[in-house]
């Protein structure tokens, strides 16, 4: 039978965890650890030259305490150099009084009066005395007889202050490396403390960014932020992030087209970046709600807010001006058929008339009928287009005039209206006529004697619009509540919503440098003013014809002959 071949070991891989809460808490043992070592090491270097010094210190002190018995410069002076001299018997005690390695009095030859090794006593010494014979205090380590030792060497003087020998003491450098190497364990101890610590508050530092990205690791962290950040500028929506202090702090493309700002504006409030009004009102929350509508230069947006766990917000912008545009399409359609059904609903009534004078023979009251019901159509249609010399202004108001009429509404023009067609922006003006004279059919609905009057007047560029109504008016607390965005008495119907007509009036007149306004009218009702400065263009002046002289003989005499 043939054996199975054994699968390949799976090869390890050695590295960083991929979790952030390992990493993290890795990374910051390591740091402490890197900083307890650094930081032992630091003391560590300077603490040996800071022993060594001490017990050259110490050794230099011992010599200068030996130096200064009288006894020992008198007895070096005296005696011999004898192992069991006073010289030696003093320095032996000294010696271990104070612990020291060794205590060597010497003359000024260099011979030993003292040494721990007693066979060592009348011999010369092992290193160089000059300079302690010359009157110097001396501090080295070195190696002498009995080894690597801490010396201190100073010169002996006599009663007279006469340098009679020297006196060397040495402490064995195996005692303070001994202190060194016993001091190191509790030096760890503190650094392995701090290193704990260090460790522990490192966990814990990591617990709370463990729950702060939800246990992410980098690589997550920074796929999140790529495909954010494609979201952002790739969705068709505009997205506005507020701090807890109501500050931008993010901007996608979409929110920059709609509310007409740039990176300049991050960082700053909504009314700084934005100016005061409806628009900063609902993405700051002072205006509550879903689905908020609001009008920002030319376009309508509905806004909606999200608060945030830090106590920020986001808010989502969408363009509505096209549905919008779409909707009031869709009122001009229906009024337009309310027009047509009205129209056939006259004519079929007239045809009827005309029928029954016909079968009745009356045949001269037929004619009569017949032509008082064009002359009014015609009249109704010439007087529009006299005064408001304007095609789709004038066939606008004519249409009104027949839905009006199909409402039991009056609708005339004023005996001061004229307006030459010079208009600038006529789809503006259309735009502004069309929502106020609908305004006015809604409030003088059935109401007795109902009548709209629309004026337009025309003074050099300004053009100046009144439309009256025999309403109920509207009351002087609401009367610029009504230009608010969203502000309506009535319902919506289904395809939009209302609170936009009146705003979108003032917004057209006052990007034309006028403004829009709402009074009582005389006799009751309302009045709304729109004062248009800019709305016509400058007469075209006539050109006299320029006066040529031909230069051409053939032509002359062309012109001789006319």
């Amino acid at each position: 039978m043939g054996m199975s071949p054994t699968p390949p070991a799976r090869r390890l891989r050695l590295g960083l965890p991929r979790r952030m809460f390992a990493q993290v808490l890795l990374m910051q043992v390591a740091i402490a650890a890197g900083v307890a070592v650094l930081a032992t090491g630091l003391f560590l270097a300077p603490l040996s030259d800071q022993l060594d010094d001490q017990a050259m210190r110490r050794a230099l002190s011992i010599a200068q305490t030996t130096a200064a018995q009288p006894q020992i410069a008198e007895d070096l002076t005296s005696t011999s150099a004898t192992p069991g001299g006073p010289v030696q018997r003093e320095a032996e005690r000294i010696r271990e009084a104070t612990k020291a390695e060794y205590i060597v009095v010497m003359d000024r030859r260099g011979v030993r009066w003292s040494h721990p090794t007693p066979s060592e006593v009348g011999r010369l010494v092992s290193t160089d005395p000059g300079q302690a014979l010359a009157g110097h205090e001396v501090m080295e380590i070195d190696n002498g007889t009995l080894g690597r030792s801490a010396r201190g060497k100073v010169p002996l003087r006599d009663g007279d202050g006469k340098i009679v020998g020297a006196v060397s003491v040495g402490i064995a450098y195996d005692s303070v490396r001994a202190r060194l190497l016993h001091a190191i364990p509790g030096l760890l101890a503190y650094a392995g403390g701090a290193l704990a610590v260090g460790a522990l508050a490192a966990w814990l530092i990591s617990r709370r960014v463990q729950r702060q990205t939800r246990d992410l690791a980098f690589s997550d962290i920074s796929a999140l932020l790529a495909e954010r950040e494609a979201m952002l500028h790739g969705i068709r929506e505009g997205v506005v992030a507020l701090d807890r202090g109501g500050r931008i702090r993010l901007l996608n493309d979409e929110a920059r087209r709609l509310l007409g700002i740039g990176d300049e504006a991050v960082g700053r409030s909504l009314d700084e970046a934005l100016g005061t009004g409806r628009t900063a009102d609902v993405l700051a929350g002072r205006v509550t709600g879903t689905d908020l509508l609001t009008v920002r230069g030319q376009r309508v947006l509905v806004a909606n807010r999200m608060p945030t766990d830090d106590g920020g917000a986001v808010a989502t912008l969408r363009d509505r001006t096209e549905l919008e545009q779409l909707g009031r399409e869709l009122d001009s359609t229906r009024g337009l058929i309310d027009a047509l059904r009205a129209q056939d609903h006259e004519h079929a009534n007239r045809m009827h008339t005309l029928l029954g004078l016909l079968e009745l023979e009356m045949y001269d009251d037929a004619v009569e009928f017949v032509g008082e019901v064009v002359g009014d159509h015609r009249a109704t249609a010439e007087q529009v287009a006299e005064r408001i010399q304007d095609p789709l202004l004038a066939a606008l108001l004519v249409g009104k005039a027949t839905v009006a009429a199909e409402r039991g509404v009056a609708l005339r023009l004023s005996d001061r209206t004229g307006l030459p067609d010079r208009l600038i922006d006529p789809r503006g003006l259309v735009t502004i006529v069309g929502n106020l004279v609908d305004n006015a059919l809604d409030a003088v609905a059935g109401t007795p004697h109902a009548r709209v009057e629309v004026e337009l007047r025309a003074e050099g560029r300004s053009a100046t619009l009144r439309v009256r109504d025999t309403g109920p008016g509207i009351p002087e607390e609401q009367r610029e509540l009504i230009f608010t965005e969203g502000w309506s008495t009535k319902q919506p119907p289904a395809h939009r919503e209302r609170g936009i007509g009146l705003s979108l009036v003032r917004r057209l007149a006052e990007r034309q440098g006028g403004g829009a306004t709402v009074g009582e009218a005389e006799g009751g009702g309302a009045e709304f003013t729109v004062v248009l400065p800019e709305a016509l263009a400058e007469p075209a002046l006539e050109l006299e014809p320029a006066l040529t002289m031909p230069s051409d003989p053939h032509t002359v005499a062309e012109e001789e002959s006319r």
